[in-house]
């Protein structure tokens, strides 16, 4: 397939110019839809992040032709995630290509999947359209490595999935790397380690000029709107920050209200995720499996996190968070302000595993109670209490008790508050709590036992001067 793809090249480079007019043409439609009808309507940054300060939790995609293989080539068990398998296990373009043609989800249901999601309490989906390996998982006019034609599935999975996300109320997301080990003019001649870092491709414009953009064309035109493009594998040599600058003017152009990651430009700090100042590309910064242990007021950022090890499938990887680890992540990160993006890693036969299964039912059980002090809410204005975490929504404060206190006495640092009432947000009587203001300390008294184990939430509103 890779002869092959060199050859199609040559024939592509005579109709770009004549793709690229039908795809802005088409992408003139898509503006006008996706802003509800308002062409003209220029939307501030604040009325562009509403939508996602408002979600706090997502679900993470990593899915495509390595979860065939699992995490093990050749009868090895290869080091790293799953999705790295490519370049862990140093396999060539055409033995990988193999994955694709055993690459036959017969058991994927998009409905399933986006249901699972909503009903764990997310509302958005971010899969991964194209990962490190080039492949796609819709059919591109610009490649044969895609779904649609080096595997036997011959379905358009994004085609589905925003069918299904439109149905459920769930915005779609794409993640696009803008590294691709699959491509003669990206990293695909650094084999064997298509991550070097020291290596430069002279026709790498090319492909960013011929390629990325046009399959990036394709995701804004043909899939409805689109609520975040989250790029990877910025950090390779050929890309730069006035490149990621272009690549983000390029992608509001097709959708303007669409949110870019921080990993469109140069500017992120590594795994810490957020942006060295703001003068570098993209809208919100990308913690990578950690939480930034304090708040950071005025800045918008999204930790993503795996459930195991691994982002991609591995068939052995059963190094689980438990449900209390994630709950309390969750909380914790809404408490300084941030999303949370949790990872799921699809089987090839296109299923969730069921160890992700459990966990994210459990988890829409817990936010079925107490999704309102995560939806929509901002940072705590109490710090980070030893008994567990605060979010706020208005004149509402909800503490997040993870160490119920033995005795009863919840005391929360306050000083000179004014509360109105107090109740657990599991109790729908909203039956008072018995509450004493006074000093640095507001106290509510408790039952003795915590209605939840794992997270139980108390609100405490305050009083208005309306």
């Amino acid at each position: 397939m890779a002869r092959e793809e060199g050859r199609k090249w040559m024939v592509i480079g005579a109709t770009v110019v004549s793709l690229l007019v039908a795809l802005f043409i088409l992408s003139s439609c898509s503006k006008e839809t996706q802003i509800g009808g308002t062409k003209d309507k220029v939307l501030t940054q604040d009325e562009r992040m509403d939508w996602w300060r408002e979600a706090r939790f997502g679900m993470f995609i990593h899915w495509g032709p390595y979860a065939v293989p699992a995490g093990t080539y050749k009868g090895e068990r290869v080091g790293g995630t799953g999705e790295w398998i490519m370049n862990n296990g140093k396999i060539p373009v055409e033995e990988y290509e193999k994955f694709a043609g055993q690459f036959d989800p017969i058991g994927f249901r998009a409905d399933e999947w986006v249901r699972l999601a909503r009903n764990a309490g997310m509302k958005y989906i971010v899969i991964t359209s194209k990962h490190h390996d080039g492949f796609c998982l819709w059919d591109s006019r610009v490649t044969e490595w895609d779904i649609m034609d080096a595997t036997p599935f011959k379905r358009d999975i994004l085609k589905e999935l925003a069918e299904a996300c439109k149905k459920h109320g769930v915005k779609l997301c794409f993640y696009h790397s803008i590294m691709d080990w699959h491509h003669p003019d990206a990293q695909a001649p650094f084999y064997p380690n298509y991550n070097d870092g020291s290596k430069s491709n002279p026709n790498f414009d090319r492909y960013v000029d011929t390629y990325l953009k046009l399959q990036l064309a394709e995701l804004l035109t043909n899939y409805g709107p689109i609520g975040v493009l989250w790029f990877d594998g910025e950090w390779i040599r050929d890309w730069t920050e006035p490149k990621g600058k272009d690549l983000y003017a390029y992608v509001r152009s097709l959708q303007p209200s669409i949110l870019v990651n921080n990993r469109v430009g140069k500017g992120r700090k590594g795994m810490e995720g957020l942006s060295a100042s703001d003068e570098y590309a993209g809208d919100f910064g990308t913690p990578e499996q950690q939480v930034p242990p304090e708040g950071l007021p005025g800045v918008d950022w999204e930790t993503c996190m795996t459930m195991n090890d691994t982002w991609g499938y591995k068939s052995y990887d059963d190094n689980w968070k438990s449900v209390e680890e994630l709950i309390r992540t969750l909380a914790d990160v809404a408490s300084k302000g941030g999303n949370f993006l949790l990872n799921v890693g699809p089987m090839p036969e296109g299923l969730i595993p069921p160890a992700s299964e459990e966990r994210l039912k459990a988890m829409g059980e817990w936010m079925a109670v107490n999704g309102e002090s995560i939806h929509g809410a901002t940072a705590s204005i109490i710090g980070r209490p030893d008994w567990g975490r605060c979010t706020v929504r208005g004149n509402k404060l909800y503490l997040h008790v993870f160490n119920w206190p033995a005795d009863g006495t919840l005391e929360v640092p306050m000083a000179k508050a004014e509360v109105e009432k107090a109740y657990l947000l599991a109790d729908k009587k909203r039956t008072n709590l018995p509450v004493t203001a006074g000093g640095e300390t507001v106290t509510v008294s408790l039952a003795s036992q915590a209605p939840d184990p794992v997270d139980s939430v108390v609100v405490l509103v305050l009083k208005t001067n309306e």
